[in-house]
């Protein structure tokens, strides 16, 4: 994993950076667009918790997130790694285009086959996103490509066919299904809908959560 020279002590020696995204939540990185190398790049920057207790997980999120760019190297369905920055920031390729929040105008269904076969192959290398909404996909000259690999998981071999697993690709499915619905209208075949039904002990964790959540938020 390449580690970039962009840190002179406490600063980025990188152009002025375009903010995108504020962090506001917890363990939520600012993302600014800037260049590396001459690269046009997207940093996701964790470096307002260094020095803190939470320092250790953001390291933790940006190794993680590196890994899975690392291993998914020259596919074009995924941004490249461009590199770590001081650990607590992560360098990787920008990717023009519209995202499918966007509403991308026209949006075909090639791009959607596209992307539920690069969601296959995804999942057979063992790798989950764990976070598919239209902000995480990208449209560029009509290949869609994924953002944000933060929840992104991969499981050991062992693992992949446990249930665990299988909930993990058919969430990821179920999303994906949603996505091509809102936006071509093209409604899920009987065959999906039975392939991404949930097994009964995941609408049993799911209902249980809910009653939880119902009867906390009563108790404020």
């Amino acid at each position: 994993m390449n580690s970039l020279p962009a840190f002179d002590g406490e600063h980025a020696v990188v152009p002025t950076p375009n903010l995108l995204k504020r962090g506001e939540r917890l363990l939520e990185p600012d993302v600014y667009r800037t260049e590396l190398d001459g690269r046009p790049a997207v940093v996701k920057d964790y470096r307002r918790y260094r020095g803190t207790p939470l320092a250790p997980v953001a390291r933790l999120l940006v190794r993680r997130e590196a890994r899975v760019l690392e291993r998914l190297k020259g596919w074009k369905h995924a941004p490249a790694l461009l590199g770590t920055l001081g650990g607590l920031a992560l360098g990787m390729e920008f990717i023009p285009g519209d995202t499918l929040s966007a509403g991308v105008q026209g949006v075909t269904q090639e791009v959607f086959d596209q992307l539920q076969s690069a969601l296959g192959r995804l999942h057979a290398a063992g790798i989950t996103h764990n976070d598919l909404h239209g902000t995480n996909v990208v449209v560029s000259a009509g290949v869609p490509v994924l953002l944000d690999f933060t929840s992104a998981w991969r499981s050991p071999r062992w693992l992949r066919n446990g249930p665990i697993s299988r909930q993990l690709r058919r969430s990821d499915m179920k999303n994906l299904v949603k996505m091509r619905q809102r936006l071509t209208g093209q409604r899920p075949s009987a065959e999906q809908v039975a392939l991404l039904a949930e097994p009964g002990w995941v609408q049993a964790i799911r209902g249980t959560w809910k009653r939880l959540y119902r009867r906390i938020k009563g108790q404020e």
